[in-house]
């Protein structure tokens, strides 16, 4: 009996070997399958450039200085379907731009708009003088898109012709804050939420402390809103020749116009002249045609990407000068939230940039350092960390320059205040020269909802009397309103010292009050109004540099898995981004999603922030 049993095992065993290697032969097919899909996404040919070319210049999402993270988790959350927000460097299109002007093969320039989310005024006029210069050299420039809102069509006003779908819209939405107000929600919760702030214009901390916008920073607000406005409005009318009162007007009476055209947006626009042509797609593709030729290949015309272009050129290296050895400034990028500690490119961190600017300083390539900022503050202990680096930096003989952006608020502001010169463009939202703190306690929460309570002993008043689960004493919270009065002047004394002026004076123009680029020139918190350019030009000048300087961005250089992983993410982006990013105006078609991005965004703001000490000098608003 067991020895049959014995030989039936023997009879299985050649099957179950065979079995197992089938099964190992598959697996290891699998994985060279995969192995492979994966290094033909990253090690691709390098594009080529035809001879008679139109350059596709298609932003997607926002336009931004840095993008966060390496466009990693945009990628990502794109492919499994959330409604993230993509970004697009700036300097990629205005190099790509710049480098094509003088490109014999590159005929045409055409502007892909359909996938713009938005841009900061600042950013749209770097994109706008590019676009400037490249038309300088007698090339055409054409935009086109099935819908315009205000920044594609920003752009889209310095184009030689605009097309735009005879299905599509055009609106122009003014500019805009809104944000959420949580305090009727926090009292039905029952959250005691614990405000220090000093200034009436420190307008971050209301959304916990009101139902609505105070009067004080609506008025602020408004004044530097109508800045923005008045300069979109000028700048649009240029590009496109017309008259500013007709884009106004236009903008205004726009639904009498659409009602004139029979309901048509597109004639409505093309009858007051803001756009050349209403049409279809392929209208579109028949004149690009024409321009540099069909490709045989495709049915197309000859067209090579931005990014394409830019990999083709192989100039990333000298794009961001890391083959510069003499004679150069410095540039470092500090854009985003101000955290304490290590952070990734897309916020600034207290440890990371100044590792930035110690590196730069002990570059002896650099001669000077540009700043260019981007950020609506965050940490006060992270701002004077970086901002004493750059003092330390200019005591050792090298000139720093600030080159503010969209917003250099708050804490963008405190870490610009160690430089010789600030630039700021007349749109730059800066100043809010003001600090806060914010300590819920949830006790009451706890006790209502829970039914649970916290009790016990110490050995004085202030053993545990930091707790979020006890009521906060008023000795705490004097303690602590100290705290923030000091703070608050250290700022505007360091601001004092920095501007060459009286701490009085200075607190007359801050208590947290955002000014435009305009009223800050005139306000003194600002030397010059000029872009990048501007601002390098100068830098050079203080360091003694000449006509013939190199610029060298100084950067986090990511780690072997950060760039494999955001390779091949950007990879794979760029077969599924194919469709229009649907909106009105500048809001998305998805409501829900829109609803849960910006709430998830007030949240990712709030658990990011790790001050030390608690102190916040923050700008919180986005512009729409």
């Amino acid at each position: 009996m067991s020895g049959n049993k014995k030989g039936f095992f023997e009879l299985l065993h050649p099957l179950w070997q065979g079995i197992n290697l089938f099964r190992l032969v598959v697996l290891n097919v699998v994985f060279f399958i995969v192995l492979v899909f994966v290094l033909g996404l990253l090690w691709t040919p390098r594009p080529e450039v035809p001879s008679s070319t139109v350059l596709v210049v298609n932003p997607y999402g926002t336009i931004v200085e840095q993008v966060s993270a390496g466009g990693l988790s945009n990628a990502a959350g794109k492919i499994i379907g959330l409604d993230v927000e993509p970004e697009t460097l700036l300097k990629d299109l205005v190099d790509a731009i710049d480098m094509a002007k003088d490109d014999t093969r590159v005929k045409v320039l055409l502007l892909d708009l359909n996938n713009l989310r938005g841009a900061g005024l600042v950013k749209l006029e770097e994109m706008r003088d590019a676009l400037i210069r490249f038309k300088k050299t007698g090339k055409k420039v054409i935009a086109t898109a099935d819908n315009y809102i205000r920044s594609s069509y920003y752009l889209a006003a310095y184009a030689d012709e605009i097309y735009m779908h005879h299905m599509g819209l055009l609106l122009i939405e003014g500019y805009s804050i809104y944000g959420m107000f949580f305090k009727e929600g926090l009292d039905k919760l029952e959250v005691d939420i614990n405000v220090f702030r000093v200034g009436k214009y420190k307008s971050a901390v209301e959304p916990f402390l009101r139902n609505n916008m105070s009067d004080e920073a609506k008025e602020a607000d408004l004044k530097y809103l109508e800045v923005l406005w008045g300069a979109y409005l000028q700048d649009v009318a240029a590009g496109r020749g017309v008259k500013v009162e007709t884009l106004r007007n236009f903008i205004e009476e726009f639904p009498s116009r659409v009602k004139e055209s029979g309901g048509n947006m597109a004639q409505a626009a093309l009858k007051a002249g803001l756009i050349d042509y209403a049409v279809s797609r392929d209208q579109v593709r028949d004149r690009l045609i024409k321009l540099v030729g069909e490709d045989k290949s495709t049915h197309t015309y000859y067209k090579v990407g931005y990014k394409d272009y830019l990999e083709a050129l192989d100039r990333e290296d000298e794009r961001w000068g890391d083959n510069v050895h003499k004679n150069a400034v410095g540039v470092i990028v500090a854009k985003g939230n101000i955290l304490d500690g290590q952070q990734s490119p897309g916020n600034i961190g207290g440890d990371s940039t100044a590792a930035l600017i110690r590196k730069a300083r002990n570059d002896k390539s650099i001669k000077a350092i540009l700043l260019r900022v981007d950020s609506g503050g965050g940490s006060s202990f992270a701002s004077e960390v970086i901002r004493r680096e750059l003092e330390l930096t200019r005591k050792e003989g090298k000139p720093v320059v600030v080159s503010m952006s969209s917003v250099a608020a708050s804490g963008g502001y405190w870490i610009s205040m160690a430089s010789d010169e600030v630039w700021a463009y007349p749109a730059t939202l800066t100043g809010s020269i003001g600090i806060f703190g914010i300590f819920p306690t949830y006790q009451r929460t706890m006790a209502k909802y829970l039914g649970t309570r916290v009790d016990g002993v110490g050995t004085n008043k202030w053993a545990g009397a930091l707790r979020f689960d006890r009521a906060m004493s008023p000795e705490v919270a004097e303690i602590i309103q100290a705290f923030i009065d000091n703070g608050y002047n250290d700022f505007i004394t360091l601001v004092a010292e920095a501007r060459k002026t009286a701490p009085e004076k200075i607190h007359e123009i801050a208590q947290g009050r955002i000014w435009s680029g305009k009223d800050a020139l005139e306000l003194g918190l600002v030397d010059r109004l000029g872009n990048l350019e501007d601002a390098l030009k100068s830098a050079a000048k203080l360091a003694k540099l000449g006509e013939d300087f190199k610029v060298k961005y100084i950067r986090q250089k990511p780690g072997a898995y950060d760039r494999l992983m955001a390779n091949l993410f950007s990879k794979v982006k760029s077969e599924t981004d194919s469709s229009p990013v649907g909106r009105l105006g500048n809001q998305p078609l998805n409501p829900v999603n829109s609803m849960l991005r910006l709430v998830n965004e007030q949240m990712q703001i709030l658990s990011q922030f790790n001050d030390p000490n608690g102190i916040y000098a923050y700008w919180p608003y986005r512009v729409e």
